[in-house]
């Protein structure tokens, strides 16, 4: 009757691979090292991956500043390209909000940017439309424009039924976002109030 195939030497191998293995990540730990009393400062903390890791940085060939688009605070940015793409996004050290630091969504702008799901397209839906349909920017913006106008026309109040002139419409509003600077809402308050006459001009900044 023939003798059952051995398991001696495959345990033997298996035994002595995961030997091999714990010596090898023995040698690579840093702990041990540091123990000796290698200083954590210098090569004792460092490990065969951490050697190989290189920094996303060191590939960029230019550098942005912007601001985080995620709320009213306005922390700076620094944005590294690679390609006219960005790769990396971190704070701006220099900037006097947030000095370098970023809040967990201002860390995730770069995958906000980068997202397949993101739409960088003007999508315009129909009256009763189902669906939606690409357009360009230069139509949108006039498309805007005239509903805005038709909208303050229809709306436009001259004047109070006691008389008193006003030169407003309650029929537009206007909405500010976070990211807008002193500048931009300067101007956004001449149009619309000063200009357009429009009453209800507010932002959602709170800061």
């Amino acid at each position: 009757m023939p003798k059952p195939p051995t398991r001696t030497k495959p345990r033997r191998n298996l035994r002595q691979g995961l030997a091999s293995r714990a010596a090898a990540f023995v040698h690579d730990w840093s702990v041990p090292r540091q123990l000796a009393g290698q200083s954590v400062q210098g090569r004792a903390a460092e490990s065969e991956l951490s050697r190989g890791l290189r920094p996303r940085l060191e590939q960029a060939d230019r550098i942005g500043t912007g601001i985080c688009p995620f709320c009213a605070v306005g922390c700076g940015q620094l944005i590294y390209a690679k390609g006219g793409k960005p790769i990396h996004i971190e704070g701006d050290p220099r900037s006097p909000i947030n000095q370098g630091t970023l809040c967990p969504k201002g860390a995730s702008t770069l995958g906000m940017l980068l997202s397949p799901q993101r739409i960088n397209t003007v999508l315009y839906r129909a009256p009763h439309a189902t669906d939606w349909e690409e357009r360009p920017l230069d139509w949108a913006m006039e498309r805007v424009a005239k509903l805005t106008k038709a909208a303050r026309d229809d709306t436009f109040v001259e004047k109070l039924p006691d008389g008193r002139i006003v030169n407003h419409t309650l029929g537009v509003g206007s909405l500010g976002g976070a990211t807008l600077d002193n500048e931009e809402n300067y101007l956004i308050k001449k149009l619309f109030s000063g200009g357009l006459g429009i009453v209800n001009v507010e932002n959602q900044a709170r800061i």
